[in-house]
């Protein structure tokens, strides 16, 4: 098996973080899979916050519809979209060629997290308006997810997934 599929197997979502720092060079590396991930006409339409100050994180976590774990991470990166791509793909690179350049980049940092064994949880569910406004962000970006990550305090559970039957088809 694929050493990539070993750490996308054991990748699950994590809620709950121990109270430990997480070394410069592993935070290094995640910002490194970030960066390097695959663009729409490599424009790179995105940018990242990481976000470590507790106050800034408790209100992050209240316009994620209190989700208050979310403070409890040891870093929270912000995802942000960046309209610039428009200039070159139009409403379409708006509305969705920036959304999945951030979706990918975060995919790629979730897994070397995993490879250094923290634990993450994809967060989609936050008031947009508020977190531009905690983070202070300029009109050309739109925060679009969030990503607790840290040293995981809880064991996670098991989810079922679909059949391949179900979500594969060969045409």
């Amino acid at each position: 098996m694929s050493k990539v599929l070993e750490i996308i197997k054991k990748r699950h979502s994590i809620r709950a973080y121990q109270n430990k720092e997480i070394p410069e060079n592993i935070l290094k590396d995640i910002e490194s899979a970030l960066i390097l991930a695959p663009s729409a006409g490599n424009l790179q339409a995105r940018k990242f916050y990481f976000v470590k100050d507790r106050k800034i994180k408790i209100e992050i976590a209240r316009a994620s519809l209190s989700q208050m774990f979310i403070a409890e991470a040891p870093v929270v990166i912000v995802g942000c979209t960046d309209s610039s791509i428009q200039h070159r793909y139009g409403e379409r690179g708006v509305k969705l060629y920036s959304i999945q350049d951030v979706a990918i980049s975060v995919s790629f940092a979730m897994l070397v997290a995993e490879e250094y064994g923290l634990g993450t949880v994809w967060i989609g569910a936050f008031n947009e308006k508020e977190v531009s406004q905690i983070l202070n962000l300029s009109e050309n970006l739109r925060p679009v997810v969030i990503l607790p990550m840290g040293y995981p305090d809880e064991e996670p559970y098991l989810t079922d997934r679909r059949s391949k039957k179900e979500l594969i088809e060969y045409i």
